[in-house]
C-alpha cells in the first residue's frame, strides 16, 4: 500500500509538471491561418510555414494551416464582417495579417488575444520598441504583433538626376532636406522647360510623394509639432505653416507631381525624378524607363534616407501590418506564440527581410544579421534600400500613426482635398500665372474643419 501510494504520488507530480505547458506533440493542435500577400512574398511565406511545421512545429505539437490567401481588400472585408457579426460571416482564423486600425475593432469586442500574456518582457524586449509600441491599444495589451515592417525612404533615379545635375550643378546635397527638393524641382522644371523653348509649360516634375498625409505627420514632429490632437487633425500652428510652404509653390508651378496614384507609376515613365514611398515598396521599381515615345532607357536607382524640414530632427514614419491571434484557449493561444516567436526570430525573420524589402523586427536582426544579410541579397535595389534603412536605424527616430476606428477616413480626406485644391491651384497658375499660398492655406484649412 505504501508503495502504491507513493507510485500515485509520482505520477500526480509528473502530471503537474507537464500541465504547465498545454501543448502536446502527440495530440497537435492545427491553426488557420490568413494572409494577404501574394508574388515573392507569399512563396518565402510558404517556405518558412512549410519548416515551421517539419520542425518546432511538429516537435511541440502545432501545425499551421494557411486556409486563405487573398487581396488586402478582400482580407479586410472578410475580417469586417467577422468584427460587425454579418450574417454567413466566416469563420475567423487564428492567425492573420491586419493592420491596427482593423485589430482595434476586434480588441473592442473581446476577439483577439492579448499577447503579453503568452510573452514574457525579456522576450518583448528583444523587438523594436516602436514596432510593437503600434500593435498596443485599448487596455495597453499588446495585440498586434509585428513581423514585416516598413518606413518611407526617398527613391531617386540615379540617371536622370546626373544628366540635370551635370547641366546645372545641382548637387546631391538638394536630397537631405524637403526644402532642397523643392529647390531642385523649381531648378528641373525650368530646365525641362527650356529644352522646348516652342512650347509653353511643358516642364516635368521633379518630385512626388506616395502621401502627402504622411509627409505632413513626419515633418510636423520633425519640427516639434504634431499634426493631431487626440483624433483630430491640428494643422493650425507655424509648423505646418512651414511645411504647406514648402510643398505649395512648386506643387503649382510644376515641380512637385500631386498624382492620383503610386509615384512608381511616375517612375516608370521618367515623369519624376525621386518620390518618397514606402521601403516595402522597392521591388516595384525597375531598371528601365519608358519615354512617352516609347523608347526604353536603362536607368538605375539610388535608395536614400527619408528627408527632413530644415532645422528639424531626423524622424521618419514605421508602418506596415502585423499578426493578431484569436481570442480561445491557453492551448490555442500558446501554440500561436510558439509560432510567432520562431517565425519572428531574427534568423527567420531575415530570410523574410532578404526576399521581400521588409525590415526586421528585432535589434539583433538590424543590428548584427543585416550587415551580414547585405552580402547576400541578390537583387541591388533591395540590397541598396536596406543599406539605406540601416542608415535610418542608427540615425533616425520612429513614430507609429495614431490608431483609432476614425483614422483613415480623416486622413484619406485630408489627401483628397489636399491634393484637389493644390490641382485646382495649379490650373489658375498655368491661366493666369498667380500664387495665393497664404489665401490656399486658409481655404484648405477652412475645408479641414467644414
Amino acid at each position: 500500500m505504501k508503495k502504491t501510494l507513493m507510485c500515485c504520488l509520482f505520477l500526480l507530480v509528473l502530471a503537474g509538471c507537464g500541465g504547465s505547458d498545454p501543448l502536446d506533440p502527440g495530440n497537435p493542435v492545427t491553426l488557420s491561418m490568413w494572409h494577404n500577400f501574394g508574388g515573392d512574398m507569399q512563396q518565402t511565406l510558404d517556405m518558412l510555414i512549410d519548416e515551421f511545421n517539419a520542425t518546432v512545429g511538429r516537435e511541440r505539437g502545432v501545425i499551421i494551416s494557411v486556409e486563405a490567401i487573398t487581396s488586402s481588400a478582400e482580407l479586410q472585408e472578410a475580417l469586417n464582417r467577422i468584427v460587425n457579426g454579418d450574417p454567413g460571416a466566416p469563420q475567423m482564423p487564428d492567425i492573420t495579417t491586419a493592420y491596427p486600425k482593423t485589430a482595434i475593432q476586434f480588441q473592442a469586442k473581446g476577439l483577439i488575444a492579448n499577447l503579453d500574456e503568452t510573452f514574457t518582457e525579456e522576450e518583448l524586449s528583444a523587438y523594436i520598441p516602436a514596432f510593437t509600441d503600434e500593435g498596443r491599444f485599448g487596455d495597453g495589451g499588446l495585440y498586434v504583433f509585428p513581423f514585416a515592417k516598413s518606413t518611407e525612404i526617398l527613391y531617386l533615379n540615379q540617371t536622370l538626376f546626373d544628366r540635370f545635375a551635370a547641366a546645372t550643378g545641382e548637387t546631391m546635397d538638394c536630397f537631405s532636406t524637403f526644402e532642397g527638393l523643392a529647390d531642385a524641382a523649381a531648378q528641373y522644371y525650368e530646365w525641362t522647360d527650356g529644352q522646348t523653348p516652342d512650347i509653353p509649360n511643358d516642364g516635368k516634375q521633379f518630385f512626388a510623394a506616395d502621401s502627402w498625409v504622411n509627409l505632413a505627420q513626419t515633418g510636423m514632429l520633425q519640427k516639434g509639432a504634431n499634426l493631431f490632437n487626440g483624433e483630430n487633425l491640428a494643422p493650425e500652428n507655424d509648423s505646418y505653416t512651414h511645411i504647406w510652404e514648402t510643398c505649395y509653390t512648386p506643387s503649382v508651378t510644376g515641380g512637385f507631381a500631386i498624382y492620383d496614384g503610386y509615384s512608381s507609376d511616375l517612375s516608370k515613365t521618367g515623369d519624376i525624378v525621386c518620390s518618397t514611398g514606402s521601403s516595402a515598396g522597392i521591388l516595384f521599381y525597375g531598371d528601365t524607363i519608358t519615354h512617352p515615345d516609347a523608347k526604353v532607357e536603362q536607368v538605375e536607382y539610388s535608395i536614400l534616407p527619408y528627408p527632413v524640414f530644415r532645422g528639424g530632427e531626423k524622424i521618419a514614419i514605421q508602418r506596415g501590418n502585423g499578426l493578431m491571434v484569436a481570442k480561445s484557449d491557453e492551448k490555442r493561444e500558446s501554440a500561436a506564440a510558439v509560432f510567432l516567436k520562431w517565425f519572428t526570430a531574427p534568423e527567420q525573420n531575415m530570410r523574410l527581410v532578404s526576399e521581400t524589402g521588409y525590415l526586421p523586427v528585432t535589434d539583433e536582426a538590424f543590428e548584427t544579421l543585416m550587415p551580414q544579410t547585405l552580402e547576400t541579397v541578390e537583387n541591388p535595389r533591395v540590397r541598396q534600400m536596406l543599406e539605406a534603412v540601416m542608415k535610418m536605424y542608427s540615425e533616425y527616430s520612429f513614430f507609429v500613426a495614431p490608431t483609432f476606428e476614425a483614422f483613415d477616413a480623416i486622413t484619406g480626406d485630408y489627401e483628397e482635398r489636399y491634393k484637389t485644391l493644390l490641382s485646382e491651384h495649379r490650373e489658375a497658375y498655368l491661366a493666369d500665372g498667380g500664387l495665393e499660398e497664404k489665401r490656399a492655406l486658409a481655404e484648405f484649412l477652412e475645408v479641414l474643419n467644414g
